[in-house]
């Protein structure tokens, strides 16, 4: 069991940049006009030229949660940090999962106020599933100890 949770951890390796980069949505503001595509990586940038404070945020949230949490459970896993951090990793997992849910938000703000198109993208399944699975691999290893 502990090697599939290391394989499944170390995957998110990968993973999480991949989905950093993967188009969320498709957002434009007449249907009429293409739509363009935001990631997570192109979202944060317009937000650096905007809101430097959100950006901060939006960034630990969306990139340094998720994988400082999964660097965390590698570490656990190939005993190199003891178990007692796995609380601390937890909640890591649940900041991410906040961004996923303000992500979903926007895409239903958007939609509501029905002046543009909003289309979600597979880079939303795959940011989404990343965060669970990460839930689930830390849940798993806590139960393990």
């Amino acid at each position: 069991m502990l090697n599939v949770l290391r394989v499944a951890n170390l995957a998110l390796l990968i993973l999480f940049p991949i989905a950093w980069f993967a188009p969320l949505m498709r957002a434009g503001l007449l249907p009429v006009f293409g739509l363009s595509e935001i990631s997570v990586i192109s979202g944060m940038q317009s937000l650096w030229d905007s809101d430097v404070a959100l950006a901060l945020l939006v960034t630990f949230f969306a990139l340094f949660a998720p994988y400082l949490k999964t660097i965390g459970l590698a570490m656990i896993h190939f005993n190199l940090m003891r178990r007692k951090v796995l609380p601390v990793l937890s909640w890591l997992g649940k900041l991410a999962m906040a961004d996923v849910f303000l992500i979903a938000l926007y895409i239903v703000l958007a939609k509501g106020v029905g002046i543009g198109k909003v289309e979600t993208a597979w880079g939303l399944y795959l940011f989404t599933a990343c965060i669970l699975a990460s839930i689930v691999i830390s849940t798993l290893t806590a139960k393990r100890s």
